[in-house]
């Protein structure tokens, strides 16, 4: 015989409440429960949903990852710090939890080839996808590319809107190659209608530079 509590009981009450609303499901379970279930069945139930919760949480990160299309898979476990120079306003743990994009912010990461810059953006881009903020990777090349063919097709617009509403865009190899003037204009204008998303920018040049 197990002897469950008011508190306890109210804490399953809630913690079917909240799994049915993320769910979608009707509300009024947690009602029916208290009059049809037994307290073995309302805490089955309870398992259930929040199962249910965590399997659809897993998918959505998958889904935000497949998405993003980084070239690979990386992540700040193991990333070595030994050649980076953070900024005295971001500190280390407020860049792994890539707290930055809550506030809007952007990020340069700039230097020599090899020093691990793509590895850290990438590794910020999964840690976003993980946390729900969706995200897409480019190498300049690519989206220079993606944007002549949509300006051909006539989807212009639609893949501006696409990048707009990303959390947070990186663009890799930014200022390795020379930009026509037409695509001078237009990744300047993608920066500024991003202002209030944040961008990770991978380059070889100072920002003083641009």
């Amino acid at each position: 015989c197990i002897m469950i509590t008011a508190k306890q009981q109210a804490e399953t009450d809630q913690a079917i409440m909240e799994a049915c609303k993320k769910l979608f499901f009707t509300t009024a379970i947690p009602e029916m429960c208290k009059t049809e279930g037994t307290p073995k069945q309302i805490e089955y139930l309870k398992d259930a949903l929040l199962r249910e919760l965590a399997r659809r949480e897993e998918n959505k990160k998958a889904r935000l990852i497949k998405r993003a299309h980084f070239p690979v898979y990386k992540a700040f476990e193991g990333y070595s710090y030994k050649q980076v120079q953070l900024p005295p306003a971001l500190t280390k743990e407020e860049l792994e939890n890539v707290s930055f994009i809550n506030q809007k912010q952007n990020l340069v990461l700039y230097g020599p080839v090899g020093v691990g810059k793509t590895h850290m953006a990438i590794a910020a881009g999964i840690k976003a996808c993980m946390l729900g903020y969706k995200t897409r990777f480019y190498t300049v090349t690519e989206l220079v590319l993606k944007l002549a063919e949509a300006r051909k097709n006539g989807t212009l617009e639609r893949l501006r809107n696409d990048l707009n509403n990303q959390d947070l865009l990186i663009l890799d190899e930014w200022l390795i190659r020379r930009l026509t003037p037409a695509e001078s204009y237009i990744m300047p204008e993608i920066a500024e209608a991003r202002c209030k998303r944040s961008m990770i920018f991978c380059t070889q040049y100072e920002p003083e530079g641009w």
